[in-house]
This record gives structure tokens, C-alpha cells and sequence, in this order.
């Protein structure tokens, strides 16, 4: 898993984070990171945590966050909270880079799927959104049940989909983790 200092950077989506409290560092009750999106930059995909909060605090350019389908604009001291539940989506709505200050509540092992995520889009595994096709979803979904999950189709059927296509996921060599992403090769 990830360290205190450590950057990753996703060239699909434009996201760069650098870590500044682990779950390792905070006994799993928080993960703090700096997030730097170039304009334009987007996450990828709306989701929904299940049983996490998201706090966001601009330090500077412009946040375009989409919460159940509702836009809000914060620019430099904004800060807001997505509760658990709450489907949400976000983007660099500004011509500067954007810079946020993310914390998750709990902090879980979200350093194992962002280095994932990332490590896949580096990789030329995603598509242009920054998502790998559905096996590996299928794979990482269920691993990372409690992290997010795609604000749609509905969460029943994602998992029913999931169950499914995981198998088949990995007979084909998909992991949940792969140990040239992450630091944690015991998986």
C-alpha cells in the first residue's frame, strides 16, 4: 500500500495524488490525500460509497461536483462533505489546475484501489473515461465492495453481474490487486 508522501498520477482522467495520511497512519479511521487535476480532468465515473464519507476542501481552481444529479461550483475554501449512499460525480471546471484536499471516513484500503485504478489507466488498460472493461471490474468490484460502486445500473444488479462475470474475470488473469501498482505484493 501506499505511504505518507507517495505521488501516483492517472493520464487518463488527469488526477495526480499525493498521499498525506494513510489508513496505516490514522489505524484505518481516515485517508487524507491532495488531489491535483489538470483542467479538464475528471473522476471516473459517478459512484457511490457505500459506507464511507468524502470530504472535499478546495485549495485552489474551480470543483464542479455532481451530487445526486445537483451541481454545486467551489472554488478556493470551499469544503463539503458526500455522506455514504450519496451518488456523486466531479470534474476541473476551470482553466487552472484544480487542488483538493480529500479525506475518507473510514479510510479503509482505497491506497490499494487508487494504485490499481491508476496503474491500469498508465498501462493503456482503460478506456477513455479512465474505466477497464468489465471483467476487471467484476474482479476489483467485488474486492472492493465496501469502496464504491457505479452509480448505475443499480447496486442489486451490480452485484448479481459481478458474481457472475468474477470468475470468469479471473480464469481470464484479472486480479483485485496487482503488485506492480501497489506496494502491497501479497495479494
Amino acid at each position: 500500500m501506499a505511504n505518507k508522501g507517495d505521488v501516483i498520477e492517472n493520464p487518463i482522467t488527469g488526477e495526480k495524488i499525493v498521499f498525506i495520511q494513510t489508513a496505516k497512519d490514522t489505524n484505518g479511521e481516515i485517508l487524507e490525500l491532495d488531489l491535483f487535476v489538470r483542467p479538464g480532468g475528471f473522476v471516473a465515473a459517478e459512484h457511490i460509497h457505500p459506507i464511507q464519507d468524502e470530504e472535499f476542501e478546495v485549495i485552489s481552481g474551480t470543483l464542479a461536483l455532481y451530487r445526486n444529479g445537483e451541481k454545486t461550483i467551489g472554488n478556493k475554501g470551499f469544503h463539503t462533505t458526500v455522506t455514504a449512499g450519496t451518488p456523486h460525480v466531479w470534474t476541473n471546471d476551470g482553466e487552472d489546475e484544480l487542488h483538493c484536499r480529500l479525506k475518507f471516513k473510514p479510510a479503509l484500503n482505497w491506497e490499494q484501489m487508487f494504485e490499481t485504478m491508476f496503474g491500469l489507466a498508465r498501462d493503456g488498460k482503460s478506456d477513455k473515461k479512465g474505466l477497464p472493461n468489465i471483467l476487471q471490474i467484476a474482479v476489483m468490484g467485488t474486492h472492493f465492495k465496501n469502496h464504491a460502486w457505479l452509480a448505475s445500473p443499480p447496486i442489486p444488479i451490480q452485484r448479481t453481474m459481478f458474481t457472475v462475470l468474477r470468475p470468469i474475470g479471473k480464469l481470464m488473469g484479472y486480479k483485485a490487486i496487482y503488485p506492480e501498482y501497489t506496494k502491497d505484493s501479497n495479494r
